[in-house]
């Protein structure tokens, strides 16, 4: 489902929602899946969706990949529905955060017979694997295009029926052994696992929510061109609802200014630095990233959105770098300290995976073929250029070395092709493409 001229974002999503919750309760399908673009209200319709079963009668589990989406859910919940009774299944270990640990209607258990009064059960799918006993009616699996299809099937025997609810367009289940012997079988367990359930069960229900609430409308059409060109959507606020301006003037002349000002008129800006081969720890590349974020903070940038009409000054919180590597990450983090300005070690910054289901009001992006003399599988991955590029709300500043074009032509996509395994689309090469068109129409050279 798409939004067009005469559907308004907010009536497209509504209608998503209430076809979704349909399926939900008409006990009609025995799963039902939901794909979600960037931004697009998936933790928000996990929430609505473990009130409604559980005001039914229900007594949902959900299932999420990390700890730390967990506790968000959690917290949603409560704040959502303190009526509703709460179970965090957790480890011997876990040490639940402040604003967790003060919650009325919330229990930490480390099994399900120490959370046998709540209505809701939450979990991580690693802790949900050690669970052998207790079936239950519904399960919500939360970004479950990032579960393996093998921890699905540890999972699986927990629950009747499963809402999967995630983002097919973003990185795929990571995993650290060979997968060679498993490409083309049926049961690959390195797939993520709601492409597996499709393909033994191709009558199962997949909705998609229409409608980005996080990117803006500078941003949504080319994200959804360049990697969801099949299930387009449209971004929730209008052009002008959100706005960049500084309250200090800067130097015309200096080009971190003047891709600062392209940033914030646009919503994008790629700052190019000149052409050379360089190592992935290029010096030059992770100061100009970190120089940048300084810059915006040095500068007092004020930002007007839907939710603060009257301007908000940003703080090191809402600005991210994201890059592809960690030993890059801890660079920019020393890059940072060393400019000087308390704030700036605030700054987050990390890779793409830990980024992955984060949001910030400003995004600086190290290309990942930044320099590169190849092409690498890992570096051409359209979903981790999909996540670096899809954090932000107001604007997205992109610093990579002159000549990825070149490289892309000259090292088109050579991943084999395997029996019995459908072609990923776009691929990386083609999604590289797109964004570095867009890019170019907002190029400051230095």
């Amino acid at each position: 489902m798409t939004t067009d001229n005469t559907t308004s974002p907010g009536t497209a999503a509504t209608a998503a929602t209430a076809a979704i919750l349909s399926d939900l309760t008409g006990a009609r399908h025995q799963a039902v899946v939901v794909d979600s673009p960037p931004g697009a209200g998936k933790s928000t319709l996990v929430v609505r969706a473990a009130q409604e079963l559980a005001t039914g009668g229900e007594r949902p589990i959900i299932v999420a990949q990390t700890n730390n989406q967990v506790d968000d859910l959690i917290e949603r919940l409560a704040g959502a529905h303190p009526d509703i009774s709460l179970g965090r299944l957790s480890a011997s270990d876990y040490t639940p955060p402040p604003a967790l640990s003060v919650l009325p209607n919330t229990t930490i258990g480390r099994t399900v017979a120490d959370l046998s009064s709540c209505q809701v059960i939450v979990g991580t799918a690693a802790k949900w694997a050690t669970i052998t006993d207790g079936t239950f009616g519904w399960a919500i699996l939360d970004e479950s295009y990032q579960m393996r299809s093998d921890m699905l099937l540890q999972i699986v025997e927990r629950f009747d029926r499963g809402l999967f609810v995630g983002d097919p367009g973003q990185l795929d289940p990571f995993t650290i052994v060979g997968t060679e012997r498993w490409i083309g079988l049926p049961h690959d367990p390195t797939q993520n696992g709601v492409s597996v359930m499709l393909e033994h069960n191709p009558h199962i229900p997949v909705h998609r929510l229409p409608v980005s609430w996080r990117l803006p409308s500078s941003a949504a059409p080319t994200i959804s061109h360049a990697f969801y060109p099949f299930t387009d959507f449209a971004a929730g606020t209008d052009a002008g609802t959100r706005t960049l301006e500084f309250r200090t003037a800067g130097f015309s002349s200096a080009r971190l200014d003047e891709t600062l000002t392209m940033a914030f008129s646009t919503g994008w800006a790629l700052h190019e630095l000149p052409r050379r081969h360089v190592p992935r720890t290029d010096t030059e590349t992770i100061q100009t990233a970190a120089d940048l974020a300084n810059r915006l903070l040095t500068r007092g940038a004020v930002a007007t959105c839907e939710r603060h009409p009257d301007g908000r000054p940003l703080s090191a919180s809402d600005i991210a770098i994201g890059v592809a590597h960690r030993d890059q990450a801890d660079l920019v983090r020393a890059a940072l300290t060393r400019t000087g300005n308390p704030s700036a070690p605030g700054v987050a910054v990390d890779t793409a995976n830990r980024l992955q289901g984060r949001e910030f009001e400003v995004v600086i992006v190290v290309h990942p073929l930044s320099g590169r003399r190849d092409a690498t599988a890992f570096h051409l991955e359209a979903g981790r250029l999909c996540v670096l590029t899809s954090r932000h709300r107001q604007a997205c500043i992109v610093v990579a070395r002159t000549g990825i074009t070149d490289l892309l032509d000259s090292h088109p996509s050579t991943d084999p092709v395997h029996l019995s395994v459908p072609a990923k689309f776009p691929d990386g090469w083609e999604a590289n493409h797109v964004m570095l068109a867009k890019l170019a129409q907002h190029r400051i050279t230095v």
